[in-house]
């Protein structure tokens, strides 16, 4: 098995794996938030945050044909600005820390941001171009442990933006928030033999979540679901954020 992980423990993973899947799918955010959430509480999660990453990748190439012209490029664009600035910093800082640190650091990112989401925070004022950017370093910085995506859809939830249009922009942001990141962790040592395994024994089951959740998108609300998956959010990272107090 890849990455010297049991057959359980895969096991466990690839169910963990098909049900982000299907939330990626619905929402279009929440997939690596969730699956990294749970692989903390079983092993170390930085070897499969690339591997992660890869599978958002693939997941687009799924979603791409029913997405097209609802992307809000204009928040995009400086998004990826300001994550792009930052993260070669952020990588470099994540790969120094030892391994209990980088799975405090997911979960309590994974917490306090689903709190956010949870509370329900909106914003009173429309934000422009630098608003989106500093958004985008915040993004970049939660990214060096796989949770990049959380900081923009609290950001994107507080605003008035419709569900398609939000799902659509947070599945083009994170595609390209994955290829800057990927050579960066290429760089760094924390891809291997075994990333390359992982994503494709995960193919199948990514595939799978992906069109079952964008069945669901299609003939409901993703409003409802998105309180469904940040409370799911809350328990894995309040999980992960115990575990070493009972080991």
């Amino acid at each position: 098995m890849p990455f010297d992980l049991s057959l359980a423990t895969v096991a466990a993973l690839a169910i963990a794996l098909l049900g982000a899947a299907y939330v990626r799918g619905y929402s279009g955010f929440g997939f690596s938030a969730i699956f990294i959430a749970f692989a903390a509480l079983l092993t170390n999660p930085l070897p499969l945050i690339p591997v992660v990453f890869a599978s958002e990748i693939v997941m687009t190439s799924f979603q791409a044909r029913g997405i097209r012209g609802q992307v809000d490029w204009r928040r995009v664009f400086p998004l990826l600005i300001g994550a792009g600035v930052i993260l070669p910093f952020a990588i470099r800082a994540m790969i120094a820390f030892d391994v209990a640190t980088v799975r405090l650091t997911v979960s309590g990112i994974i917490f306090v941001l689903a709190l956010v989401l949870f509370s329900g925070f909106t914003l009173r004022k429309p934000v422009g171009v630098a608003g989106h950017g500093v958004v985008g370093l915040v993004s970049g910085i939660c990214n060096s442990a796989g949770v990049g995506g959380l900081p923009v859809a609290t950001f994107l939830t507080a605003q008035p933006i419709t569900a398609p249009h939000f799902r659509a922009t947070m599945i083009v942001y994170l595609t390209g928030l994955d290829l800057i990141t990927l050579p960066l962790m290429w760089h760094g040592g924390l891809i291997s033999g075994d990333s390359f395994w992982a994503l494709a024994l995960a193919l199948p089951v990514l595939g799978l979540g992906v069109w079952l959740g964008g069945r669901r998108f299609m003939s409901s609300s993703a409003d409802s679901f998105r309180r469904f998956a940040v409370f799911l959010l809350l328990i894995l990272s309040a999980l992960g954020l115990l575990r070493p107090l009972l080991t």
